[in-house]
């Protein structure tokens, strides 16, 4: 095979494999806050998926899951006139509703969600939240005391989409290889800067719309890019929604390294090309790449 070839195995490898098991606890626990909260009996309205999954840049067997469910406004009064944490009181009163369709599940409040931890290693954070005129969410923070905050995946969701079919399917493969190259090397990384810089690198690319055959100066290209960013920078503006995504670490040293891999193996073209450079692909993305 060649390069165009082998970057499309390495994609289909890279795609999520348990969507079934995945839509059918999100219609769970949706329908249990449904008849808890709405007094209706849905398994779709009042949620939607957010994060990785949500931006559909998750990849493989994914084990966390975020979506967001929201709440008639009622409660919000309700618990911001809670004497005490009234943020903290609200996540326990979701916690408590998903018992009663998993009591058998490990289920906790962890500060701003509800985790439910299933057997198959998969964790579902479940986020309460109040739907706001602008279409962002309004969501307890139960931390330092208690607090409310704003978060706005919509737009990011849209504009990643749109983008994502203006670049020919390959802004989400370029966050989902590089999901691989985080893994592989441990990169300190959040999911969301992930799909940040893939989005402001390939906005511009001059091959956004091309074929897989493109992927190996893709990848070269965008590790060029990742490892130019500033160090001392410390947030990027989210796409579509312009949310402050923080830095967790310096990613820019591992993103420079893999950079010349990358050059040594997009020097093996047509002929040349073979087990040696998918070798050097592989030092970069993991066994996902084919040897």
């Amino acid at each position: 095979m060649g390069v165009g070839e082998d970057f499309g195995t390495f994609c289909g490898n890279l795609a999520v494999t348990n969507r079934g098991s995945i839509s059918d606890r999100y219609e769970l626990i949706t329908r249990r806050f449904n008849l808890e909260f709405w007094n209706a009996d849905s398994r779709v309205n009042h949620s939607i998926y957010a994060g990785s999954y949500g931006r559909n840049t998750a990849t493989g067997a994914t084990s966390d899951v975020d979506m967001i469910f929201w709440l008639p406004v009622s409660y919000y009064t309700t618990y911001n006139n809670y004497i005490g944490n009234g943020q903290s009181a609200l996540l326990q009163l979701f916690r408590n509703a998903l018992q009663k369709t998993y009591s058998t599940t490990q289920i906790g409040a962890d500060g701003q969600v509800v985790v439910v931890a299933f057997t198959d290693n998969v964790t579902f954070e479940v986020l309460p939240a109040f739907e706001n005129k602008d279409d962002s969410f309004t969501y307890p923070d139960s931390n330092n005391g208690g607090s409310w905050k704003v978060t706005n995946p919509r737009p990011e969701i849209a504009e990643i989409n749109r983008m994502d079919k203006e670049c020919n399917g390959n802004l989400k493969n370029l966050c989902k290889m590089a999901r691989a190259w985080k893994k592989e090397w441990n990169v300190p990384i959040s999911g969301l800067l992930i799909d940040t810089l893939a989005y402001y690198f390939i906005r511009n690319y001059q091959y956004r719309d091309k074929s897989f055959i493109y992927y190996d100066f893709m990848s070269r290209d965008f590790f060029e890019y990742a490892s130019g960013q500033n160090e001392k920078q410390q947030y990027w503006l989210s796409p579509g929604a312009n949310q402050y995504v923080w830095r967790t670490g310096g990613f820019e040293y591992k993103a420079l390294r893999c950079k010349n891999i990358a050059i040594d193996a997009c020097s093996y073209q047509g002929e040349k090309y073979g087990w040696t450079a998918r070798q050097r692909w592989r030092e970069i993305y993991g066994t996902s790449y084919p040897g």
